[in-house]
C-alpha cells in the first residue's frame, strides 16, 4: 500500500472541498442570480413601505399599508382576505397559494412599527452607501419585502412543489399582537413549518431559535387613609407597604427557572396631606417555559404573605402576553438546513438560542405543530430607535436564503 505524503493529501483535501462549494454553487446559481437582479425591486419595495407611515395605532396608515400588500400579493396570484383582530384599528392581511405538493408553509411579518405618524419628518427615508434609512425600514418591512421578492423569484421559477402557502401580515405586533394572537395560534397549528421574518442583526446574520414570552405582571397594595398631619398613626400606609413588598420580591423570579421578573412602574397617593390608601406596582415579566406564569404568580402570592404594615392587604395578578418560543429539536434540525444554505453562497449563518424580546413566533409555536424559525427578515440596526436602517448586502443572501428554504421545507427536507 503507497502512503501519500503530505501535501499530495493536502492537496487532495482542498480539490475535494472546492470541488463541492463548487457543485453547490452550481446547483443553486439560477435561484441565487434571480436574487441578485432582483436587489433594485427590493430596495424600491422598501422605500415605498417606508413611506407609508404605520404605527400601531394609526388606522389610515395601516390601511394603506394593507392596501399595499394585498395589491402585491393578488399581483403573485395569492387569494386574499382581510381579518379583523379581536382590537386595534388595522386589520391583518392573509394571503393563500396552492400548490401541487402536500406540504403546508406560514411566512409571517408585521406592518406596523412603533413610529407615530409625522415621524419621517425629522426621519426620513434616505441612503447612505449600502445603508438605507427610514423609521420601520427593518422592524419590519425588510421582512415584507424578502417575503414578497421570494414569493416572486419562486413565482418565476415555476416552483409550486408544496401544497399551501399562508402569507399574514399582522398590524398590531409591536403593541404584543394583542388582537392578532389567536388567530396566528389557530394559523400555525394548521401548518407544518412557519417561517417568520423579524430582522436579524447587522453584526451577526442569525436565525432565532428562541424568545422569551411576555407579562404583566400587577402587584396593588390596599391600606387605609387618614390626615398626615394630625392622625398619621390612625392610617395604613399603602407606599411604604408597596415599597417593602417591591424589595422583598425583587429577585423572587430568580427560584422560578425560566422566568425573569423587573418592576418598572409605581404610583401611590394623591396629595400630600394624606396617607395613602392604595398604591400599585408593574412589572415586566419574560418567561422561557409553559408554566412560567402559574409558577411565578404562585411564588408571588407565597412571598406577599409577609407584612411590614399591619391590616394591609397586598394581592398579585398577571396579565398574559406572548407565549415564549422555544424551537423544537426538528426546527433545529431545520435550521442547520438553513447554515447549509447560506453555506452554498460562502457566508457564515448563526443560531441564536434565545433573546430576551418576545415574537409572534410563540403565538405561531403554541400548539407544537409546527416547526418554527424566526429572523428570516434583513439585516438592520437601530430598531425602535432613531436612525433605522437596514444593509443593502443582506438583501440578496436574505432573499435566497427565505426562496431556497421554502423548497427545502416544501418537498419535506
Amino acid at each position: 500500500m503507497r502512503i501519500k505524503t503530505l501535501p499530495a493529501l493536502l492537496a487532495l483535501a482542498l480539490s475535494a472541498a472546492v470541488h463541492a462549494n463548487v457543485q453547490a454553487a452550481e446547483a443553486n446559481q439560477p435561484l441565487l442570480q434571480a436574487a441578485r437582479q432582483a436587489e433594485p425591486a427590493v430596495i424600491d419595495s422598501l422605500k415605498d413601505m417606508v413611506m407609508i407611515e404605520s404605527g400601531s395605532s394609526d388606522a389610515a396608515g395601516l390601511a394603506k399599508m394593507a392596501d399595499y400588500t394585498e395589491a402585491r400579493l393578488k399581483a403573485l396570484g395569492a387569494t386574499t382576505e382581510r381579518r379583523r383582530g379581536s382590537t386595534g384599528p388595522g386589520s391583518i392581511v392573509v394571503g393563500t397559494f396552492s400548490g401541487s405538493g402536500s406540504k403546508r408553509l406560514m411566512l409571517m411579518a408585521h406592518m406596523d412599527t412603533v413610529y407615530p405618524a409625522g415621524t419621517l419628518a425629522t426621519q426620513p427615508y434616505k441612503v447612505e452607501g449600502r445603508r438605507i434609512y427610514g423609521p420601520g425600514i427593518a422592524d419590519d418591512k425588510g421582512g415584507i419585502a424578502v417575503i414578497l421578492h421570494a414569493l416572486q423569484l419562486l413565482k418565476d421559477a415555476g416552483w409550486r412543489d408544496y401544497g399551501k402557502v399562508t402569507v399574514l401580515f399582522n398590524a398590531d405586533e409591536e403593541i404584543g399582537s394583542v388582537g392578532s394572537g389567536e388567530m396566528i395560534a389557530a394559523l400555525g397549528a394548521e401548518h407544518d413549518y412557519v417561517l417568520s421574518a423579524e430582522p436579524t442583526q447587522v453584526s451577526k446574520e442569525a436565525i432565532l431559535l428562541g424568545a422569551s414570552g411576555t407579562g404583566t405582571v400587577t402587584l396593588q397594595v390596599q391600606g387605609r387613609s387618614s390626615h398626615a398631619g394630625a392622625a398619621p398613626d390612625a392610617g395604613r400606609n399603602a407606599l411604604i407597604e408597596l415599597s417593602h413588598q417591591l424589595v422583598q420580591t425583587r429577585d423572587v423570579a430568580k427560584s422560578v427557572p425560566g422566568t425573569q421578573l423587573n418592576w418598572t412602574m409605581s404610583q401611590s397617593g394623591k396629595v400630600r396631606n394624606q396617607i395613602p390608601e392604595l398604591a400599585m406596582a408593574t412589572g415586566d415579566m419574560r418567561l422561557t417555559v409553559p408554566d412560567g406564569f402559574e409558577k411565578l404568580e404562585a411564588a408571588l402570592k407565597e412571598k406577599v404573605q409577609n407584612r411590614l404594615v399591619p391590616d394591609t392587604q397586598t394581592t398579585i395578578s398577571i396579565e398574559r402576553g406572548r407565549p415564549p418560543f422555544v424551537a423544537s429539536a426538528t426546527a433545529r434540525e431545520v435550521a442547520k438546513k438553513a447554515q447549509d444554505i447560506y453555506g452554498e453562497m460562502e457566508r457564515k449563518l448563526n443560531l441564536v438560542d434565545m433573546t430576551g424580546g418576545a415574537t409572534d413566533a410563540g403565538f405561531a409555536s403554541r400548539s407544537g405543530k409546527a416547526v418554527v424559525l424566526e429572523s428570516f427578515g434583513l439585516a438592520g440596526a437601530g430598531y425602535h430607535a432613531r436612525d433605522e436602517y437596514i444593509d443593502a448586502d443582506s438583501i440578496v443572501p436574505r432573499l435566497y436564503l427565505m426562496a431556497r428554504m421554502m423548497q427545502e421545507v416544501g418537498r419535506g427536507q
